[in-house]
Protein backbone atom coordinates (compact mmCIF):
# COMPACT_ATOMS: atom_id res chain seq x y z
CA UNK A 1 0.00 0.00 0.00
CA UNK A 2 1.29 3.41 -0.90
CA UNK A 3 1.79 6.35 1.42
CA UNK A 4 -1.58 7.87 0.65
CA UNK A 5 -3.29 4.72 -0.50
CA UNK A 6 -6.07 5.08 2.05
CA UNK A 7 -7.20 8.24 0.33
CA UNK A 8 -6.56 7.17 -3.24
CA UNK A 9 -9.81 6.15 -4.86
CA UNK A 10 -9.90 7.69 -8.28
CA UNK A 11 -12.81 6.76 -10.47
CA UNK A 12 -11.15 7.52 -13.77
CA UNK A 13 -8.90 4.67 -14.76
CA UNK A 14 -5.93 5.30 -16.97
CA UNK A 15 -5.70 3.92 -20.50
CA UNK A 16 -5.09 0.23 -21.06
CA UNK A 17 -1.52 -0.86 -20.42
CA UNK A 18 0.60 -1.65 -23.43
CA UNK A 19 3.86 -3.45 -24.02
CA UNK A 20 7.28 -2.48 -22.75
CA UNK A 21 9.16 0.52 -24.14
CA UNK A 22 9.54 0.41 -27.89
CA UNK A 23 11.34 2.13 -30.68
CA UNK A 24 9.00 4.32 -32.67
CA UNK A 25 9.54 5.47 -36.23
CA UNK A 26 12.36 7.78 -37.34
CA UNK A 27 14.73 6.39 -34.71
CA UNK A 28 12.67 7.73 -31.80
CA UNK A 29 12.31 5.73 -28.61
CA UNK A 30 9.29 5.49 -26.34
CA UNK A 31 9.58 4.92 -22.60
CA UNK A 32 6.55 3.40 -20.90
CA UNK A 33 5.99 4.51 -17.31
CA UNK A 34 3.42 3.00 -14.95
CA UNK A 35 2.85 5.02 -11.77
CA UNK A 36 0.56 5.10 -8.76
CA UNK A 37 -2.11 7.72 -8.13
CA UNK A 38 -1.70 9.79 -4.96
CA UNK A 39 -4.82 11.89 -5.49
CA UNK A 40 -8.17 11.27 -3.84
CA UNK A 41 -10.25 12.80 -6.63
CA UNK A 42 -10.03 13.54 -10.36
CA UNK A 43 -8.89 17.13 -9.75
CA UNK A 44 -5.69 16.22 -7.88
CA UNK A 45 -4.84 12.95 -9.62
CA UNK A 46 -1.18 12.19 -10.41
CA UNK A 47 -1.72 11.73 -14.17
CA UNK A 48 -1.38 15.50 -14.63
CA UNK A 49 2.01 15.51 -12.90
CA UNK A 50 3.43 12.68 -14.98
CA UNK A 51 2.04 14.09 -18.24
CA UNK A 52 3.58 17.51 -17.56
CA UNK A 53 6.86 15.86 -16.56
CA UNK A 54 6.89 13.78 -19.76
CA UNK A 55 6.25 16.80 -22.02
CA UNK A 56 8.96 18.85 -20.28
CA UNK A 57 11.46 15.99 -20.63
CA UNK A 58 10.60 15.42 -24.30
CA UNK A 59 11.20 19.10 -25.03
CA UNK A 60 14.77 18.72 -23.77
CA UNK A 61 15.41 15.23 -25.20
CA UNK A 62 14.52 15.00 -28.86
CA UNK A 63 13.87 11.49 -30.09
CA UNK A 64 12.62 10.19 -26.75
CA UNK A 65 8.90 9.97 -25.97
CA UNK A 66 7.45 9.19 -22.55
CA UNK A 67 4.03 7.59 -22.13
CA UNK A 68 2.76 7.53 -18.54
CA UNK A 69 -0.11 5.38 -17.27
CA UNK A 70 -1.32 6.21 -13.77
CA UNK A 71 -3.38 3.64 -11.85
CA UNK A 72 -4.95 3.58 -8.38
CA UNK A 73 -2.97 2.11 -5.48
CA UNK A 74 -5.51 -0.70 -5.21
CA UNK A 75 -4.39 -2.15 -8.55
CA UNK A 76 -1.04 -0.72 -9.65
CA UNK A 77 1.26 -3.28 -7.99
CA UNK A 78 -0.85 -6.16 -9.31
CA UNK A 79 -0.99 -4.71 -12.85
CA UNK A 80 2.79 -4.26 -13.00
CA UNK A 81 3.33 -7.84 -11.77
CA UNK A 82 0.95 -9.07 -14.49
CA UNK A 83 2.80 -7.07 -17.16
CA UNK A 84 6.14 -8.50 -16.04
CA UNK A 85 4.76 -12.06 -15.99
CA UNK A 86 3.42 -11.56 -19.52
CA UNK A 87 6.83 -10.40 -20.77
CA UNK A 88 5.59 -6.84 -21.20
CA UNK A 89 7.38 -5.04 -18.37
CA UNK A 90 7.23 -1.24 -18.47
CA UNK A 91 10.52 0.63 -18.67
CA UNK A 92 9.78 2.32 -15.34
CA UNK A 93 7.34 1.47 -12.56
CA UNK A 94 6.54 3.67 -9.56
CA UNK A 95 4.87 1.29 -7.11
CA UNK A 96 5.07 -0.07 -3.56
CA UNK A 97 7.75 -2.79 -3.68
CA UNK A 98 10.74 -3.80 -5.77
CA UNK A 99 12.43 -6.77 -4.07
CA UNK A 100 10.88 -9.64 -6.02
CA UNK A 101 11.77 -8.05 -9.35
CA UNK A 102 15.31 -7.34 -8.14
CA UNK A 103 15.75 -10.91 -6.88
CA UNK A 104 14.64 -12.20 -10.28
CA UNK A 105 17.36 -10.12 -11.99
CA UNK A 106 14.84 -7.98 -13.89
CA UNK A 107 15.94 -4.51 -12.72
CA UNK A 108 18.76 -2.12 -13.48
CA UNK A 109 20.73 -1.04 -10.41
CA UNK A 110 20.83 2.62 -9.39
CA UNK A 111 24.44 3.04 -10.47
CA UNK A 112 23.55 1.77 -13.96
CA UNK A 113 20.97 4.55 -14.30
CA UNK A 114 21.67 7.69 -12.30
CA UNK A 115 24.48 10.19 -12.52
CA UNK A 116 26.72 10.40 -9.47
CA UNK A 117 25.27 13.81 -8.35
CA UNK A 118 21.72 12.40 -8.48
CA UNK A 119 22.71 9.29 -6.52
CA UNK A 120 24.50 11.42 -3.93
CA UNK A 121 21.44 13.65 -3.50
CA UNK A 122 19.15 10.79 -2.39
CA UNK A 123 18.97 10.71 1.43
CA UNK A 124 21.22 7.89 2.61
CA UNK A 125 18.82 6.24 5.09
CA UNK A 126 16.18 5.89 2.36
CA UNK A 127 18.65 4.82 -0.33
CA UNK A 128 19.78 1.96 1.95
CA UNK A 129 16.19 0.76 2.21
CA UNK A 130 16.31 0.24 -1.57
CA UNK A 131 19.22 -2.21 -1.45
CA UNK A 132 19.27 -5.94 -2.00
CA UNK A 133 22.60 -7.53 -0.96
CA UNK A 134 24.14 -4.04 -0.74
CA UNK A 135 23.16 -3.11 -4.32
CA UNK A 136 20.48 -0.45 -4.77
CA UNK A 137 17.64 -1.42 -7.11
CA UNK A 138 14.76 0.45 -5.49
CA UNK A 139 14.87 4.21 -6.00
CA UNK A 140 12.79 5.98 -3.35
CA UNK A 141 10.16 8.24 -4.89
CA UNK A 142 8.57 9.94 -1.89
CA UNK A 143 8.87 9.45 1.85
CA UNK A 144 6.83 9.80 5.01
CA UNK A 145 7.53 9.46 8.71
CA UNK A 146 5.29 9.06 11.75
CA UNK A 147 4.78 11.26 14.78
CA UNK A 148 2.54 11.26 17.83
CA UNK A 149 -0.55 13.42 17.23
CA UNK A 150 -2.49 14.80 20.19
CA UNK A 151 -5.70 16.79 20.49
CA UNK A 152 -4.81 20.10 22.18
CA UNK A 153 -8.40 20.79 23.24
CA UNK A 154 -8.75 17.42 24.98
CA UNK A 155 -5.30 17.77 26.56
CA UNK A 156 -6.31 21.15 28.02
CA UNK A 157 -9.61 19.70 29.27
CA UNK A 158 -7.72 16.86 31.01
CA UNK A 159 -5.07 19.19 32.45
CA UNK A 160 -2.16 17.74 30.44
CA UNK A 161 0.58 20.34 29.96
CA UNK A 162 2.71 18.73 27.24
CA UNK A 163 3.05 15.76 24.92
CA UNK A 164 4.33 12.58 26.62
CA UNK A 165 7.94 11.56 25.97
CA UNK A 166 7.97 8.12 27.62
CA UNK A 167 5.57 5.21 28.00
CA UNK A 168 4.95 6.11 31.65
CA UNK A 169 4.06 9.67 30.65
CA UNK A 170 1.86 8.35 27.83
CA UNK A 171 -0.01 6.10 30.25
CA UNK A 172 -0.40 8.96 32.77
CA UNK A 173 -1.77 11.26 30.05
CA UNK A 174 -4.15 8.53 28.83
CA UNK A 175 -5.46 8.07 32.39
CA UNK A 176 -6.17 11.80 32.68
CA UNK A 177 -7.98 11.76 29.32
CA UNK A 178 -9.97 8.73 30.50
CA UNK A 179 -10.96 10.55 33.70
CA UNK A 180 -11.98 13.58 31.64
CA UNK A 181 -14.44 11.40 29.70
CA UNK A 182 -12.53 11.14 26.41
CA UNK A 183 -13.92 8.24 24.35
CA UNK A 184 -10.54 7.01 23.09
CA UNK A 185 -7.62 8.22 25.25
CA UNK A 186 -5.08 6.46 22.98
CA UNK A 187 -5.95 5.20 19.48
CA UNK A 188 -4.21 1.86 18.79
CA UNK A 189 -5.06 0.50 15.31
CA UNK A 190 -3.78 -3.08 15.17
CA UNK A 191 -6.53 -4.15 12.75
CA UNK A 192 -5.57 -5.46 9.30
CA UNK A 193 -5.41 -2.19 7.35
CA UNK A 194 -2.02 -1.05 8.62
CA UNK A 195 -1.06 -3.37 11.46
CA UNK A 196 2.56 -3.72 10.23
CA UNK A 197 3.08 0.05 10.63
CA UNK A 198 1.61 0.40 14.13
CA UNK A 199 3.51 -2.74 15.15
CA UNK A 200 6.81 -1.38 13.85
CA UNK A 201 6.36 1.99 15.59
CA UNK A 202 5.81 0.31 18.94
CA UNK A 203 8.69 -2.13 18.39
CA UNK A 204 11.05 0.78 17.62
CA UNK A 205 9.85 2.74 20.64
CA UNK A 206 10.65 -0.30 22.80
CA UNK A 207 14.17 -0.63 21.40
CA UNK A 208 13.34 -3.50 19.04
CA UNK A 209 12.27 -3.83 15.44
CA UNK A 210 11.61 -6.34 12.67
CA UNK A 211 15.25 -7.01 11.81
CA UNK A 212 18.75 -6.46 13.18
CA UNK A 213 21.54 -4.54 11.43
CA UNK A 214 22.40 -7.63 9.38
CA UNK A 215 18.86 -7.88 8.06
CA UNK A 216 17.99 -10.99 10.09
CA UNK A 217 14.41 -11.12 11.38
CA UNK A 218 14.20 -10.39 15.13
CA UNK A 219 10.41 -10.44 15.53
CA UNK A 220 10.64 -12.68 18.60
CA UNK A 221 13.15 -10.53 20.47
CA UNK A 222 12.87 -9.89 24.21
CA UNK A 223 12.35 -6.19 23.49
CA UNK A 224 9.41 -6.86 21.17
CA UNK A 225 7.79 -9.33 23.58
CA UNK A 226 8.15 -6.81 26.44
CA UNK A 227 6.66 -4.05 24.26
CA UNK A 228 3.49 -6.02 23.55
CA UNK A 229 3.18 -7.18 27.15
CA UNK A 230 3.24 -3.50 28.16
CA UNK A 231 0.62 -2.63 25.56
CA UNK A 232 -1.57 -5.55 26.68
CA UNK A 233 -1.30 -4.87 30.41
CA UNK A 234 -0.61 -1.16 30.81
CA UNK A 235 -2.60 0.41 27.97
CA UNK A 236 -5.31 -1.89 26.59
CA UNK A 237 -5.78 -3.81 29.85
CA UNK A 238 -6.42 -0.57 31.75
CA UNK A 239 -9.09 0.55 29.30
CA UNK A 240 -6.94 3.36 27.91
CA UNK A 241 -7.73 2.53 24.27
CA UNK A 242 -11.35 3.32 25.07
CA UNK A 243 -14.29 2.35 22.90
CA UNK A 244 -12.24 1.06 19.95
CA UNK A 245 -11.04 -2.55 20.00
CA UNK A 246 -7.35 -2.40 18.96
CA UNK A 247 -7.39 -5.93 17.53
CA UNK A 248 -10.07 -5.01 14.97
CA UNK A 249 -9.58 -1.27 14.53
CA UNK A 250 -8.11 0.02 11.27
CA UNK A 251 -5.98 3.13 10.87
CA UNK A 252 -8.57 5.14 8.96
CA UNK A 253 -11.20 4.40 11.63
CA UNK A 254 -8.91 5.92 14.27
CA UNK A 255 -8.04 8.86 11.99
CA UNK A 256 -11.75 9.53 11.44
CA UNK A 257 -12.42 9.40 15.18
CA UNK A 258 -9.51 11.79 15.82
CA UNK A 259 -11.03 14.18 13.28
CA UNK A 260 -14.33 14.03 15.19
CA UNK A 261 -12.54 15.06 18.39
CA UNK A 262 -12.96 11.65 20.05
CA UNK A 263 -9.29 10.55 20.30
CA UNK A 264 -6.73 12.06 22.66
CA UNK A 265 -3.53 10.64 21.08
CA UNK A 266 -2.46 8.39 18.22
CA UNK A 267 0.46 7.78 15.87
CA UNK A 268 -0.05 9.44 12.49
CA UNK A 269 1.51 10.60 9.23
CA UNK A 270 1.25 13.92 7.35
CA UNK A 271 -2.03 13.02 5.63
CA UNK A 272 -3.75 13.15 9.02
CA UNK A 273 -2.83 16.85 9.32
CA UNK A 274 -4.96 17.77 6.31
CA UNK A 275 -7.84 15.61 7.48
CA UNK A 276 -7.78 17.09 11.00
CA UNK A 277 -7.43 20.69 9.78
CA UNK A 278 -10.41 20.22 7.47
CA UNK A 279 -12.51 19.26 10.52
CA UNK A 280 -11.23 22.14 12.67
CA UNK A 281 -9.30 19.97 15.15
CA UNK A 282 -6.58 21.79 17.11
CA UNK A 283 -3.71 19.32 17.30
CA UNK A 284 -0.01 19.11 18.04
CA UNK A 285 2.68 16.64 16.98
CA UNK A 286 5.68 15.25 18.86
CA UNK A 287 8.31 12.50 18.48
CA UNK A 288 7.09 9.01 19.39
CA UNK A 289 7.34 8.30 23.13
CA UNK A 290 9.83 5.54 23.96
CA UNK A 291 10.19 3.08 26.80
CA UNK A 292 12.15 5.52 28.97
CA UNK A 293 12.21 8.73 26.90
CA UNK A 294 11.74 9.84 23.29
CA UNK A 295 12.03 6.91 20.87
CA UNK A 296 15.45 6.75 19.21
CA UNK A 297 13.89 6.17 15.79
CA UNK A 298 10.55 6.45 14.10
CA UNK A 299 9.17 4.51 11.19
CA UNK A 300 9.79 5.75 7.70
CA UNK A 301 7.81 4.72 4.65
CA UNK A 302 8.87 5.05 1.04
CA UNK A 303 7.29 4.25 -2.29
CA UNK A 304 9.62 3.10 -5.02
CA UNK A 305 10.71 3.63 -8.59
CA UNK A 306 12.34 0.77 -10.46
CA UNK A 307 13.61 0.39 -14.01
CA UNK A 308 13.18 -2.87 -15.91
CA UNK A 309 15.87 -4.23 -18.22
CA UNK A 310 13.37 -5.76 -20.66
CA UNK A 311 12.99 -2.71 -22.90
CA UNK A 312 16.74 -2.22 -23.21
CA UNK A 313 16.52 1.56 -22.81
CA UNK A 314 19.01 1.97 -19.99
CA UNK A 315 20.54 5.23 -21.23
CA UNK A 316 17.18 6.94 -21.94
CA UNK A 317 15.66 5.68 -18.70
CA UNK A 318 18.65 7.02 -16.79
CA UNK A 319 18.28 10.43 -18.39
CA UNK A 320 14.57 10.51 -17.55
CA UNK A 321 15.17 9.47 -13.92
CA UNK A 322 17.83 12.16 -13.49
CA UNK A 323 15.11 14.57 -14.64
CA UNK A 324 12.54 13.07 -12.24
CA UNK A 325 14.96 13.57 -9.32
CA UNK A 326 15.75 17.22 -10.07
CA UNK A 327 14.97 19.47 -7.09
CA UNK A 328 12.23 21.26 -9.00
CA UNK A 329 10.37 18.08 -9.96
CA UNK A 330 10.73 16.37 -6.58
CA UNK A 331 9.44 19.52 -4.84
CA UNK A 332 6.51 19.87 -7.24
CA UNK A 333 5.22 16.39 -6.41
CA UNK A 334 5.80 16.41 -2.65
CA UNK A 335 4.27 19.88 -2.29
CA UNK A 336 1.11 18.76 -4.05
CA UNK A 337 0.47 15.89 -1.63
CA UNK A 338 2.17 17.02 1.61
CA UNK A 339 4.72 14.21 1.37
CA UNK A 340 8.42 14.29 2.18
CA UNK A 341 11.12 14.63 -0.48
CA UNK A 342 13.71 11.87 -0.69
CA UNK A 343 16.58 14.11 -1.87
CA UNK A 344 18.75 16.35 0.28
CA UNK A 345 18.35 19.32 -2.07
CA UNK A 346 14.53 19.19 -2.06
CA UNK A 347 14.52 18.60 1.71
CA UNK A 348 16.63 21.71 2.24
CA UNK A 349 14.25 23.67 0.02
CA UNK A 350 11.28 22.47 2.09
CA UNK A 351 13.09 23.27 5.36
CA UNK A 352 13.58 26.86 4.16
CA UNK A 353 9.91 27.30 3.18
CA UNK A 354 7.86 28.86 6.00
CA UNK A 355 4.68 27.62 4.34
CA UNK A 356 5.82 24.07 5.12
CA UNK A 357 6.38 24.57 8.87
CA UNK A 358 3.89 21.85 9.86
CA UNK A 359 5.73 19.27 7.76
CA UNK A 360 9.14 20.10 9.21
CA UNK A 361 8.86 17.86 12.31
CA UNK A 362 8.22 14.91 9.97
CA UNK A 363 11.13 15.99 7.78
CA UNK A 364 13.45 16.15 10.80
CA UNK A 365 12.71 12.47 11.55
CA UNK A 366 13.52 11.25 8.03
CA UNK A 367 17.30 11.12 8.36
CA UNK A 368 17.16 8.56 11.20
CA UNK A 369 13.96 6.78 10.22
CA UNK A 370 13.85 2.99 9.91
CA UNK A 371 11.97 1.34 7.08
CA UNK A 372 10.11 -1.87 6.49
CA UNK A 373 12.48 -4.68 5.39
CA UNK A 374 11.22 -4.28 1.83
CA UNK A 375 14.51 -5.63 0.46
CA UNK A 376 13.30 -9.09 1.51
CA UNK A 377 11.07 -11.02 -0.89
CA UNK A 378 9.60 -12.64 2.27
CA UNK A 379 8.31 -9.31 3.59
CA UNK A 380 4.96 -9.50 1.77
CA UNK A 381 4.09 -12.77 3.56
CA UNK A 382 5.35 -11.50 6.91
CA UNK A 383 3.31 -8.32 6.49
CA UNK A 384 0.19 -10.41 5.80
CA UNK A 385 0.84 -12.57 8.87
CA UNK A 386 1.12 -9.43 11.01
CA UNK A 387 -2.19 -8.14 9.65
CA UNK A 388 -3.90 -11.40 10.54
CA UNK A 389 -2.37 -12.12 13.94
CA UNK A 390 -0.78 -9.20 15.77
CA UNK A 391 -4.03 -7.71 17.10
CA UNK A 392 -4.63 -10.79 19.24
CA UNK A 393 -1.56 -10.18 21.41
CA UNK A 394 -2.96 -7.11 23.20
CA UNK A 395 -6.39 -8.49 24.16
CA UNK A 396 -7.01 -10.03 27.57
CA UNK A 397 -5.21 -13.37 27.68
CA UNK A 398 -3.13 -12.52 24.60
CA UNK A 399 0.25 -14.22 24.37
CA UNK A 400 2.87 -11.97 22.72
CA UNK A 401 5.69 -14.55 22.85
CA UNK A 402 3.56 -17.25 21.21
CA UNK A 403 2.20 -15.05 18.41
CA UNK A 404 5.49 -13.27 17.71
CA UNK A 405 7.20 -16.68 17.70
CA UNK A 406 4.69 -17.96 15.14
CA UNK A 407 5.32 -14.95 12.88
CA UNK A 408 9.10 -15.31 13.38
CA UNK A 409 8.99 -18.97 12.28
CA UNK A 410 6.93 -18.04 9.22
CA UNK A 411 9.40 -15.25 8.38
CA UNK A 412 12.42 -17.55 8.74
CA UNK A 413 10.93 -20.36 6.64
CA UNK A 414 9.85 -17.93 3.89
CA UNK A 415 13.34 -16.42 3.91
CA UNK A 416 14.97 -19.84 3.61
CA UNK A 417 12.64 -20.81 0.76
CA UNK A 418 13.48 -17.56 -1.03
CA UNK A 419 17.15 -18.49 -0.90
CA UNK A 420 16.50 -22.03 -2.10
CA UNK A 421 17.44 -23.70 1.19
Amino acid sequence: MGLTAAGAATAALAPALTACGSDGGSGSKTLRVVAADYGDNAANGSQKYWDALARAFEAQNKGVKVEATVLSWTEVDKKVAEMVAAGKAPDIAQIGAYAEFAAAGKLYSADQLLTIPTQADIIASIARAGEVAHVQYGLPFVGSTRLLFYNKTLFAKAGIAKAPESWDELQAAAKKLQTAGVKVPYGLPLGPEEAPAETMMWMLSGGGGYTDHNGTYTILSDQNVDTFKWLRDELVGKGLTGSLDPARTNRQTVFDAFCRGEVGMLNGHPTLMKQAEAKGIKFGTAPLPGKSGKAKATMGVADWIMAFKAGGHREEVGRFLDFVYSTKNVSAFTNQYDLLPVTTSASEKMAADSAKDKLKPFLAQLENAEFYPVDKTSWAKVSQALKEKIGSVVVKGGDPASVLGEIQREADSTDLAAHGK
